[in-house]
């Protein structure tokens, strides 16, 4: 769980505490919305957590 906040915090430059709260989302939910934006900057947000060794999907916000 450490890792997963260290990853959010270092990639997309979140304070610890909203890196922990995502952290939890992920642990208790399975997922959590950690970015949002133009599919390609989502995909390579994706191909950069696959690069940590998370596991990460885009999946289309309703609106």
């Amino acid at each position: 769980m450490n890792y997963v906040s260290f990853v959010f915090r270092s990639y997309f430059g979140l304070p610890r505490e909203e890196a922990d709260r995502l952290m939890l989302l992920v642990h208790n939910e399975g997922r959590a919305v950690v970015a949002s934006g133009n599919r390609e900057a989502m995909e390579r947000h994706v191909s950069a957590m696959h690069g940590y060794g998370l596991r990460a999907s885009i999946t289309r916000a309703d609106a």
